[in-house]
């Protein structure tokens, strides 16, 4: 669990992808490992989440992979069934939790207080997604951070090119980028080329602000 967490915390940018079909899911994955991304979360709702997570798994060993809005314990026994190395849930959710740390797996559950924070922390979890993060800003992290060191904080939700400067400056552990690294948009058009290009423009702030 511990190293998982720290290889996210290494490579700080996690890719999700909340995609409405996987038929082109290869190549999406393909155009983000060569812009540089090491970390992808496929969300549940994405239809056959699992069965991704399991070739992703099979077909790059030095991808960390991960299940998104896991929303109860049943989804997270079936994410790690498939081979997810973490876990990520838009709430706070003891049982959830508990799962995870059953089978060793970290479950990083979305927050956005404090209390919130400690409560995902007295549960088990050993880091916490705040989200949206956009509602809180850059530097809710690292506030929260002040009477509560020991909560790893991930910030996901409104992260662009043109804010992952500052999530980069001030968020201690890592951040989680969506549709401004893969949009319906570029899949639609089968853009990868672009995909790729972001995903090579995260990274690149990513060293500027973390070298």
């Amino acid at each position: 669990m511990k190293r998982t967490l720290d290889r996210i915390h290494e490579e700080k940018v996690v890719a999700i992808l909340r995609l409405e079909s996987t038929e082109h899911i290869e190549d999406i994955i393909s155009s983000l490992y060569k812009g540089g991304i090491r970390v992808i979360e496929v969300t549940l709702n994405t239809p056959g989440a699992l069965e991704c997570i399991n070739k992703m798994k099979e077909n790059y060993s030095d991808l960390i992979v991960g299940a998104g809005t896991v929303l109860d314990s049943e989804s997270a026994g079936a994410a790690i069934r498939a081979g997810a190395d973490f876990l990520l849930a838009p709430t706070l959710k003891k049982e959830t939790i508990e799962t995870g740390n059953r089978y060793n797996i970290p479950v990083i559950p979305g927050i956005m207080s404090p209390t919130e924070a400690l409560t995902a922390y007295e549960y088990g979890a050993q880091a916490v997604k705040v989200f949206p993060a956009r509602s809180v800003g850059e530097n809710f992290a690292k506030d929260l951070n002040g009477p509560l060191p020991f909560v790893k904080v991930m910030a996901v939700g409104g992260i662009t090119v043109d804010n992952a400067g500052e999530y980069f400056k001030k968020n201690g552990h890592s951040v989680g980028i969506g549709s401004s690294l893969v949009s319906s948009q570029l899949v639609a058009d089968r853009n990868y080329e672009e995909i790729t290009a972001r995903a090579q423009q995260f990274i690149k702030l990513r060293d500027q602000f973390n070298t």
